[in-house]
């Protein structure tokens, strides 16, 4: 297996070049990302708060078979005689 500590600090000597030249003023999100990101988590809060009102209301119990029933009473019949 290679050593991945080696590839790593060669990956990092690359990248840190690079990041020092970015404008750092032009990169931040600001106030306008934040908001954004506060409405989007907003969101996923009440659309979770809701499908879990949902799923409470949800009645997992399944109504018997007919056909099934009559299968099981013809077989206990046959069984029988």
């Amino acid at each position: 297996m290679p050593d991945m500590s080696a590839s790593v600090s060669l990956a990092v000597t690359h990248l840190v070049p690079l990041a020092k030249e970015v404008d750092e003023n032009k990169v931040t999100p600001g106030v306008l990302g934040f908001i954004v990101f506060a409405v989007m988590a907003l969101a996923v809060w009440g659309l979770m708060k809701s499908m879990s009102k949902h799923m409470r209301k949800v009645d997992f119990k399944e109504a018997p078979d007919s056909e099934a029933q009559q299968a099981e009473k013809a077989d206990s019949a046959a069984q029988r005689g």
